[in-house]
């Protein structure tokens, strides 16, 4: 059985191939390859297309008759939302309705969609759940709460089954070393730190000192790659059986301070972070921590991985290996 993969070529996407085709399925790859990387794509076919192109999602679906389509692509950097926010309604929202439109002309009816935490805006001190309002204060988050609401609305309208996932900070690499993290520009956490630790880069910068918190920097929510890609073909398991649409957060529901993280990388890696200490980055929330009952008991999810000493240990030891190249 096939399975579109949007933005496989990328970091989660590729993942996600990996995971499909362990599950028995075979993932189709519909990439532009502007960010993603075509040596990522591994575990099944590359269609090479854009999302704003919809004769190009009509020729993929055709070619292959997927049973379902997992959408991972999409802009993502929060800074470049709040200074360029039109790319991003125009990018996510425009792409994602070409999407969906195609594949329920397709008469495909099982949709896995990306979504993430910044959908839910600043609200600290508060575990973020399927039932939280969503209040997103820049435009990453402001796009995918409106493709969130399209496929309510499509669901309505054509039958359309959605599984939705927010989550937020998603780190590590795959544990065997096949595919890893690897972004142009790259604006992830923990492959910053490692980068500096392993003088890639000067320095860490930590944006931000003076939040309301324990030590005056952000707190997120990390989960584990290979954990957050397992729930997503347990998400498509609960299309094809039926059992309609559903919204799912994912996370740890343990949240870290940028400088924990580093506390960790240091006990990993048995090396020091050199930091720069930087300003505040519009558009950033101060705490966002994602529960996950519901993924656990509905799904039967286990985020095994998703500790800090796990996920930083994988991704060093992908960090250290030769890079993808165009």
């Amino acid at each position: 059985m096939h399975v579109v993969v949007t933005g496989g070529a990328g970091y989660i996407g590729s993942h996600a191939c990996k995971a499909l085709k362990l599950a028995g399925f075979t993932p189709v790859v519909f990439d532009n390859l502007t960010t993603g990387w075509a040596e990522a794509v591994k575990f099944g076919p590359l269609f090479q297309g854009d999302l704003l192109d919809r004769a190009a999602i009509d020729a993929c679906f055709a070619q292959y008759r997927p049973v379902a389509v997992m959408h991972f692509a999409a802009l993502s950097l929060v800074g470049e939302s709040m200074t360029n926010p039109g790319k991003y309604w125009r990018t996510n929202v425009n792409g994602s309705l070409n999407l969906i439109e195609a594949t329920l002309a397709a008469g495909i009816k099982n949709f896995v969609f990306s979504s993430t935490c910044a959908t839910y805006g600043e609200l600290d001190g508060v575990t973020l759940d399927e039932d939280t309002s969503q209040t997103p204060i820049n435009a990453y988050g402001g796009s995918k709460r409106a493709i969130e609401m399209m496929l309510r609305d499509f669901e309505k309208s054509s039958g359309l089954n959605a599984v939705i996932y927010r989550y937020f900070n998603v780190a590590g690499a795959d544990p065997d070393g096949e595919i890893g993290e690897q972004h142009v520009p790259e604006t992830h956490l923990i492959p910053l730190m490692l980068d500096a630790i392993d003088g890639k880069r000067p320095a860490l910068t930590v944006f931000g000192s003076d939040y309301n918190t324990p030590d005056g920097t952000c707190i997120r929510d990390y989960v584990h790659v290979s954990d957050l890609v397992d729930a997503h073909v347990l998400g498509l398991r609960w299309l094809l059986e039926n059992k309609g649409s559903r919204v799912f957060c994912l996370g740890s529901g343990n949240g870290f301070s940028v400088r924990e993280v580093i506390e960790a990388s240091r006990a990993v890696t048995n090396r020091e972070v050199p930091i720069i200490e930087g300003q505040r980055r519009p558009g950033d929330a101060t705490s966002l921590v994602c529960g996950s009952s519901r993924a656990v008991n509905e799904l039967g999810w286990q985020p095994n991985r998703s500790n800090l000493t796990q996920m930083i240990g994988d991704a060093w030891r992908w960090s250290r290996q030769p890079r993808f190249e165009k």
